[in-house]
């Protein structure tokens, strides 16, 4: 019954702006942190945003820092990444993930969208 579904990633050109959603359904979002993470080919899988349930605490890596805002809507078990003046190295596959707290480990997964930034 739990599930985490991401959309909206695609081909965007360096400078460009794509928002991905990832959508919960089988449980309450209001119950957990929510971060976004994203891996690209031959490189390790990392934290790229994480947003708390309760304490408005959010976490951006340096690399994305700026140009990546996460957001949450509970009332609509939706998650977002608004993502700006996107770089190739930001080319990646990116999941969404529940975890307990955004220092944790994630407990759920989403498949994944590919979001290659490219000329």
């Amino acid at each position: 019954q739990v599930q985490l579904v991401e959309s909206g990633g695609g081909l965007v050109q360096p400078g460009g702006s794509l928002r991905l959603s990832c959508v919960a359904s089988g449980f309450t979002l209001d119950y957990y942190a929510l971060g976004w993470f994203r891996q690209a080919p031959g490189k390790e899988r990392e934290k790229v945003a994480c947003i708390s349930k309760t304490d408005g605490f959010t976490y951006y890596s340096d690399s994305v820092k700026g140009r990546l805002t996460i957001s949450r809507d509970n009332a609509k078990n939706t998650l977002y990444l608004q993502m700006n003046s996107l770089k190739p190295e930001d080319t990646a596959v990116y999941f969404c993930a529940t975890l307990g707290h955004c220092t944790g480990d994630p407990y759920s997964w989403g498949q994944g969208t590919q979001v290659t930034v490219s000329s």
